[in-house]
């Protein structure tokens, strides 16, 4: 069966064009017309969803997200990554960074180990259901004082050997891994990782701004959760904060669940970053699309109470999801809807090197899109041509 989608709008990924028809056979694209001067281009049998005053686009790609919908994805199982990628899927993320936690590392090895084997079988395409295209080590190379929930007595200096024995166990599938810049031997790491291909972004971090800039030249491109678990900014001694807003090539996460950041603090990173480097990501844990209660973060318990994740007085990521996190982004800023479609689409995409496998619409590439309101409110999501669940 074919299925042919219309909507007010599409935006691919670079551009916009109006009155979109996007006709879908076997999972993939194989047209995209505009019914601007004429009928639509079906056939009996054809499925047609039609999404008046919407916007179709890229499916969203979320490079921080430790879990969801009961599950973390340092359990490693098929049944974990396929619960929390049907949840996904009906929020409007196709794919995703699998993030990890600080934990002892034998159990880091044994959690990536198994996530590279996962990630090498894709599941069934007839399924909806969005699924890791890589990792992101988020520890054990973080700050003491800047640690959030990372358990202290589990953090390491940054060791070249310790990396290596994490990326061979990963099967070279890290694709981002947060490091502190203050921390000894943190310039040598952003080097060696980023000529074997990892992303590396500074985060969870008391560096001063020159300790800072010196892992950007090593080849730093990003910053993790912006504002959170970073060393506040001074007039005298800009710190790691002060650098990320103002160095111009480097893209910045952030945590739009009005619980991290003010909205006012979200304009301030969006007039600082800017449309081709802010990057909207989740940081969820277990808990997301769950009820109150006690979920886990990696091997940590974490408490869950009227949306927001904590333990003791601590955040311990969010239960956010990337489309509500879409729809705040809008409400604080009063960007565009293009302009936040770029934030959880093409700029991760850019960042993580991920251009070819997320992020764009064209001829001949798995149909896995959503459409959005004027509001940024998602309206369906689809993956690999299939209309996910309803909303949980």
């Amino acid at each position: 069966m074919r299925t042919v989608l219309t909507a007010e709008k599409l935006w691919n990924g670079t551009s916009l064009q109006d009155l979109p028809v996007i006709l879908i056979e076997d999972g993939r694209i194989v047209s995209i017309s505009s019914h601007a001067s004429g009928e639509l281009p079906t056939v009996s049998g054809d499925q047609v969803f039609d999404f008046p005053g919407a916007t179709l686009a890229p499916a969203f790609l979320d490079v921080h997200i430790h879990g969801a919908a009961g599950h973390d994805v340092m359990e490693a199982t098929a049944e974990a990554l396929n619960t929390i990628g049907r949840f996904l899927a009906s929020h409007g993320t196709g794919s995703y960074l699998a993030t990890t936690v600080t934990a002892p590392l034998d159990v880091t090895l044994l959690s990536l180990s198994a996530l590279a084997k996962l990630l090498a079988h894709r599941p069934d395409p007839r399924e909806t259901v969005s699924w890791p295209v890589g990792i992101h080590l988020e520890g054990p190379f973080l700050s003491h004082s800047k640690r959030g929930v990372h358990p202290a007595g589990l953090l390491l200096e940054p060791d070249i050997a310790v990396f290596n024995r994490l990326y061979e166990a990963a099967e070279g599938n890290i694709r981002l891994m947060t490091l502190a810049p203050e921390l000894p031997g943190a310039v040598e790491l952003a080097a060696h990782a980023t000529a074997r291909g990892v992303r590396v972004s500074v985060g969870h971090s008391n560096a001063t701004a020159a300790e800072t800039r010196a892992v950007i030249a090593a080849g730093a491109l990003s910053a993790t959760h912006t504002f959170n678990a970073m060393r506040p900014l001074d007039h005298r001694e800009p710190g790691i904060l002060g650098v990320v807003l103002t160095t111009d090539s480097l893209f910045a996460e952030l945590i739009c669940d009005g619980i991290h950041n003010t909205p006012e603090m979200v304009k301030i990173w969006w007039r600082c970053k800017g449309s081709e480097r802010a990057i909207l990501i989740t940081d969820a844990m277990s808990a997301a699309g769950m009820p109150d209660g006690e979920y886990q973060l990696g091997g940590l318990t974490v408490q869950v109470a009227d949306g927001r994740a904590s333990l003791g007085d601590v955040l311990a990521g969010s239960v956010l999801t990337l489309d509500r996190a879409l729809s705040n982004f809008l409400a604080f800023t009063g960007a565009s809807v293009e302009e936040g479609l770029r934030l959880l689409t093409a700029n991760p995409a850019s960042m993580t090197g991920l251009g070819d496998t997320a992020s764009s619409l064209c001829v001949g590439q798995p149909a896995n899109l959503v459409a959005v309101d004027g509001k940024g409110r998602l309206t369906a999501s689809f993956v690999n041509g299939k209309k996910a669940s309803t909303l949980q």
